[in-house]
């Protein structure tokens, strides 16, 4: 959604952004506006041990945390600001922002951030939803319509999305950051358990890091800001273990993306037409791991049970396999061919 927003402020637009506490100070120190709103889903970095993944536990998340908690939180916060706008921008579970422009009577434009699509599914979050529609004076929404009534941006290719969950009528596909073909100087694999779900995966750090760092070339592992290093003792000299590099530095240089499938690695991956081995952990990313699967981009290992000969083995097939990198350039190459920001913003533009 950044390049978006970037993009409207320099169109000359006023730009306004609401985000949870931990992040208003970083928002504003990158020139924008920005105000709380919401609860803070940042945990302070607690640990938890490695929890097998289960639909029924995804679903109760989804519903109590994002359509319940943040929905009612986001919407009186939003509604309670002297600030007022002509659109809200928000992400596909910000389900405040999306009741709280109905409201105002204003359009509101939604950014995916599942890449496959199944994420937010209506059955489970319809009930809830309705709820707070109802407290602030809203009819309840059949089918929930209001997900997709006037705008939604796909940043990712078409063919990644799961074809049981189509963009609605009101989709249009995009391409919110550049492609480029990853050039190693030498064979080089990248590992990341994204920020959120590594502080909940257990021992799986220390599994992956055991079988990848076997293999011939450069691993660059990257653990999160709450993770130290230094947990995971001295480390050969074709290691390097940061709690965070940007992907657009780290990318270029790859043979191969280790990840737990979480979208925002997987649309990097994909834009520098890299194959993948993902081992899932929650949320969106089983169904983006079966769709890799399906597009013959990657392969999938078990969070639960997966060993590092497991994953040194993998990684070596995946490798070793030319159509895995293959399949990751037809995908990049289908990225590249998407409209750009410009045109996104002429589409929220005749909004208002």
């Amino acid at each position: 959604m950044e390049p978006i927003v970037r993009a409207a402020r320099a169109a000359g637009h006023t730009v306004g952004v609401t985000c949870q506490q931990s992040m208003v100070e970083p928002v504003r120190a990158a020139g924008f506006d920005a105000w709380q709103s919401g609860p803070d889903f940042d945990g302070g970095g607690a640990r938890r041990p490695l929890i097998e993944p289960n639909q029924d536990t995804e679903d109760d998340g989804l519903r109590d945390g994002f359509a319940d908690r943040a929905a009612r939180l986001r919407t009186a916060d939003l509604l309670a600001m002297d600030w007022r706008p002509d659109l809200i921008l928000c992400d596909e579970v910000d389900f405040g922002g999306m009741i709280a422009a109905e409201v105002l009577g204003i359009p509101h434009v939604t950014v995916l951030s599942n890449a496959s699509g199944s994420f937010v599914r209506v059955a489970v979050v319809q009930d809830t939803l309705n709820e707070v529609r109802a407290e602030h004076g809203l009819p309840p929404d059949e089918n929930l319509g209001m997900l997709g009534r006037h705008l939604v941006l796909s940043p990712f290719p078409p063919s990644l999305r799961h074809p049981d969950f189509p963009l609605p009528v009101t989709g249009h596909s995009i391409r919110l950051q550049d492609v480029a073909e990853a050039k190693p100087e030498e064979p080089t694999v990248y590992f990341t358990l994204g920020t959120i779900f590594n502080t909940e995966s257990g021992d799986l750090f220390t599994r992956v890091l055991a079988g990848l760092r076997e293999l011939p070339g450069r691993l660059i592992v990257t653990v999160g800001p709450y993770i130290d290093p230094a947990e995971f003792g001295p480390q050969p000299s074709h290691v390097r273990i940061e709690r965070f590099i940007p992907q657009n530095e780290v990318l270029p240089g790859c043979s191969l993306v280790v990840s737990h499938g979480g979208s925002g690695s997987m649309t990097g991956t994909i834009a520098h037409g890299l194959p993948t081995v993902l081992i899932p952990l929650g949320a969106d990313q089983i169904v983006n791991a079966d769709r890799c699967t399906d597009l013959g981009f990657g392969r999938t290992l078990d969070a639960y049970t997966v060993t590092p000969d497991d994953v040194r083995d993998t990684v070596t097939e995946v490798l070793d396999d030319p159509s895995y990198r293959q399949a990751a350039t037809r995908l990049r190459d289908e990225m590249a061919t998407l409209p750009d920001v410009p045109y996104a913003l002429r589409l929220i533009e005749a909004l208002v």
